[in-house]
């Protein structure tokens, strides 16, 4: 089979200076993505400012022979969000992919964790991907078609310790992509989000020894595929990292059924309403009511 490619269309990619976001730009610039590199330069804990780190990627994707603009407005505001997009439409009159990956961390334990901790790190991961969705979306809606990868990551699926910031943002970026799948299906556009374990300058003071072996180059193919039009899922999330990629899904037991039913009842059965077995997985909300109506007919 061919290899995917990506001719005439424009990615933006947010977060893209470094680790993930400069991996997913080179590679799909190296197979004929135009490309706008957008990066703050801020440190980790998003503080500060800088032109290098998205001019750096840019430069290497022309040196290469490929076409990129770089972009530095924060995601953290809508007006930034809005000029990221026009970014876009000024260079090359349309956006087809909008990759948002741009994050920062303020790790403390939840007893610890105060606004100055909780808002920016909603600001750029939750908001973030908000604004810039947002004004790409009527542009792919026009075109009746897109592709827009969220990152996400397991410490909001699964929890993780001094993370519940990060990880409330993570896990309502799962919810904005389950929206998004719905609202999208009618024009074409497909979201999907990634849950990735990756040696980045966020993460590799947590990962220790491994961190070598979780390379971002190792995130990137899945994140082209569910970018490529020929993607044929919408609304689904995948974790991965070091060669292993892996479907993360919701789903809901089979459940019991007691018109009467008591906190009593509740607890004398709590085991019969957690076993797994026979569970199913809803693709939206409505899919959910039909499998609860199912059970209750």
């Amino acid at each position: 089979m061919a290899d995917l490619g990506f001719d005439g269309k424009v990615a933006i990619i947010t977060g893209a200076g470094g680790g993930l976001g400069r991996s997913h730009a080179l590679e799909l610039a190296r197979r004929g993505a135009l490309i706008v590199a957008n990066d703050l330069g801020g440190s980790v804990d998003g503080t500060g400012s800088g032109t290098t780190a998205a001019q750096a990627v840019v430069d290497e994707i022309t040196a290469a022979g490929g076409d990129a603009v770089a972009n530095y407005d924060s995601v953290a505001t809508p007006e930034g969000g809005q000029a990221i997009v026009q970014t876009a439409l000024d260079r090359f009159g349309r956006v087809d992919i909008v990759i948002n990956n741009a994050g920062i961390l303020r790790d403390a334990s939840f007893k610890n964790m105060g606004p100055d901790n909780v808002n920016p790190v909603l600001d750029v991961h939750l908001r973030g991907a908000f604004h810039v969705t947002q004004p790409a979306w009527e542009h792919m809606r026009t075109q009746n078609c897109g592709r827009i990868v969220n990152t996400s990551s397991g410490a909001g699926v699964f929890g993780n310790f001094g993370q519940s910031n990060y990880g409330a943002a993570k896990m309502g970026l799962v919810g904005l992509t389950r929206v998004l799948a719905v609202e999208g299906a009618k024009n074409n556009i497909k979201v999907n989000a990634i849950a990735p374990v990756a040696k980045t300058r966020m993460t590799e003071d947590l990962l220790g020894p491994i961190a070598d072996k979780l390379l971002p180059e190792s995130i990137t193919p899945l994140v082209v595929f569910l970018a490529h039009e020929d993607c044929p899922v919408t609304g689904e999330v995948y974790t991965l990292g070091g060669g292993r990629v892996a479907r993360v899904f919701l789903g809901v037991t089979k459940g019991i059924v007691d018109p009467k039913l008591t906190p009593e009842t509740v607890r004398d059965r709590f085991d019969e309403i957690r076993d797994e077995a026979g569970y199913e997985v809803p693709a939206n909300m409505n899919d959910e009511l039909r499998i609860a109506l199912k059970s209750l007919s």
